[in-house]
């Protein structure tokens, strides 16, 4: 049985990063390999960071609740979600605290997520040469659904790395990715036209496949407001507390705290799902709140920033690629009409179930 290795986010603490992980190292496992998560040294930011390193950081992004108006015990809870997160949830990847680096194996394929993101300031990633397959002990290095995220060719040439990064990209034995920013980087940088490739957890068939989901959830009417914490500003909390009451929901709060809170959700990343089916609405700013809600088929919005850290390069991507750029939210005022027209998601299940073919066939040809 070949041996392949994931190198990913599997280790940052967030549920896409956990999801995305989990189901691509099901999809491997189904198709009759071997699998084991391989791990990989943070190199320096090329932006500066203010955040810190290591425990430093991890306890000022804990803190930050602190500074928003959501109740104190949903404040504490945040901050004991992050605390236990790595014992809680590390072991349904079947990884633990001792790192598995550059292990003899046959293939490594790299992603998903955006391992590609080098020039950025957080310190649990930084431009690291590992994520573009260097120090392997591999046969075969591929990528599968890799992203830039938001760094574009313009930040690499202005940081002095882009013809480092393209040799590096050169060496690859196939690369897929899964937004149009990374596959324009990749076409520059080795003028190939890499594979593109839906997110793994897009791919893998979690509700139909996934026993550990819960069946149902015992709550009352709720909405879920899902965005790492304060990312959403006081007005759009506002306007988003302003739907909630005229609708009588409550506000849950999934991956970080926001000003309009009611409660926050400490629950593992099956319970994500579970939660995301029987929601009345979901707004959210974030890549994999967007696909969460699309396979639960939930009534949602997304909304697309351009400034700050941004999420434009693949939200945007995104919600085209799946036929629903009818989601993308740019204006708060817009929010009741948005989140109450009817989605019709049968051109997206369409989609994905094709996509799941694509996924299958890159797989199968480039682990052998």
């Amino acid at each position: 049985m070949k041996r392949v290795g994931i190198l990913s986010m599997q280790r940052i603490f967030n549920y896409g990063s956990f999801l995305q992980a989990y189901g691509l190292r099901q999809i491997i496992l189904d198709l009759g390999y071997e699998v084991q998560f391989v791990d990989y040294h943070p190199g320096e930011t090329l932006i500066p960071s203010n955040g810190g390193t290591g425990i430093k950081r991890k306890i000022k992004k804990g803190l930050e609740a602190f500074r928003y108006e959501a109740p104190m015990a949903e404040k504490l809870k945040f901050i004991n979600y992050k605390k236990n997160y790595a014992a809680n949830y590390y072991p349904y990847l079947g990884i633990t605290n001792e790192m598995n680096y550059s292990p003899d194996i046959d293939v490594l394929v790299i992603g998903s997520d955006e391992v590609f993101n080098c020039v950025q300031d957080n310190t649990n990633v930084g431009f690291c040469p590992e994520l573009f397959g260097q120090g392997a002990k591999a046969k075969k290095v591929i990528s599968y659904a890799a992203s830039f995220g938001n760094t574009t060719i313009d930040k690499l040439e202005k940081y002095d790395v882009a013809d480092q990064v393209s040799g590096w990209l050169k060496e690859f034995d196939a690369v897929s990715v899964r937004d149009e920013n990374s596959a324009a980087i990749i076409e520059k940088l080795t003028g190939k036209n890499p594979d593109l490739n839906l997110d793994p957890v897009l791919m893998y068939a979690f509700i139909e496949k996934c026993e550990a989901i819960p069946k149902t959830i015992n709550e009352s009417k709720y909405m879920i407001l899902y965005g790492y914490s304060g990312r959403f500003t006081s007005a759009e909390c506002r306007k988003i507390r302003e739907f909630a009451d005229k609708k009588h929901l409550k506000v849950f709060c999934i991956g970080g705290v926001q000003n309009c809170c009611d409660r926050f959700l400490d629950c593992n990343p099956f319970e994500v799902i579970a939660y995301f089916q029987h929601a009345e609405y979901v707004v959210t700013d974030t890549f994999h709140g967007t696909i969460l809600s699309v396979i639960t088929h939930a009534q949602f919005t997304s909304v697309v920033r351009n400034e700050g850290y941004g999420n434009a390069e693949k939200l945007t991507d995104l919600l085209q690629r799946l036929d629903l750029t009818g989601r993308s939210l740019d204006e708060m005022n817009d929010l009741e009409m948005q989140l109450t027209e009817p989605i019709d998601y049968a051109i997206t299940d369409k989609l994905i179930q094709d996509e799941r073919i694509h996924t299958e066939m890159y797989l199968r040809k480039h682990l052998g």
